[in-house]
């Protein structure tokens, strides 16, 4: 290599990838939730356990915990989108600075679903544990889960009451969230009891709550989902 060559590059550095615009991210955030929200039939669940002996419990376990995981990733990066789409409109319209408490607030309730991304949720982690400590690990587990449900639905519901006042000063209406949605953490020392005391008996309701809560929160989510993409879609 020459002297007036040294330091050159070979090749020029690879460019970086493109970023989509905000209401492509957010339709694609939407149209990803058929592989985050799994919908548990519990009848079902319980029908091919027995039949398994058990080791379909297994993969209930699993997926109790992947999809909250990817379920708050997925509402994480729509929220995202949303909020960046309707900075930009707002921008477009002067609006900024009026609604910049609005994105403020949000930012806040974004943090905690941020923080949630970094939490012990490793559903293989938890399978193995489960494998190891059936039982013992399975109660921790569906406190923390519970914990998480709480925590999750009260930030999106604080995010999901600010975008509707930032869409409604961009000129389309979103239902406001019903805050009342957000269940209560559950009495984990009464359950604890409860299924110590039947022989574990109770946990077949345990397990039938663990199933359902999400479940009944993934189809409130995508009715708000559905009309946020129509929002953007009609200010778009």
């Amino acid at each position: 290599m020459t002297s007036d060559t040294q330091g050159e590059q070979p090749y020029p550095p690879a460019p970086n990838p493109p970023t989509l615009p905000a209401a492509d991210r957010l339709n694609a955030a939407v149209q990803r939730r058929g592989e985050t929200d799994y919908i548990f039939s519990y009848w079902s669940a319980l029908g091919w356990t027995i039949l398994t002996l058990g080791i379909f419990g297994y993969y209930v376990l699993y997926q109790l915990v992947r999809r909250l995981r990817d379920h708050n990733v997925r509402r994480l990066e729509l929220f995202d989108a949303a909020l960046a789409f309707g900075w930009e409109e707002a921008g477009r319209r002067g609006l900024q600075e009026e609604l910049t408490p609005s994105f403020q607030r949000a930012a806040g309730h974004m943090a905690v679903l941020r923080q949630m991304t970094s939490d012990f949720r490793d559903p293989t982690i938890w399978l193995v544990l489960s494998i190891v400590a059936r039982g013992i690990v399975d109660i921790v587990l569906f406190v923390l889960l519970d914990q998480d449900l709480v925590k999750h639905d009260r930030a999106e519901v604080g995010v999901e009451f600010e975008l509707s006042l930032v869409y409604a000063r961009l000129g389309h209406q979103l239902a406001a969230p019903d805050q009342g949605r957000v269940k209560g953490n559950d009495n984990y020392v009464g359950r604890i009891v409860a299924t110590i005391a039947s022989f574990g008996i109770y946990s077949f309701w345990w397990f039938y709550n663990q199933m359902e809560e999400p479940s009944k929160h993934f189809r409130t989510n995508w009715a708000q989902e559905d009309s946020l993409a129509m929002a953007v879609q009609a200010l778009r």
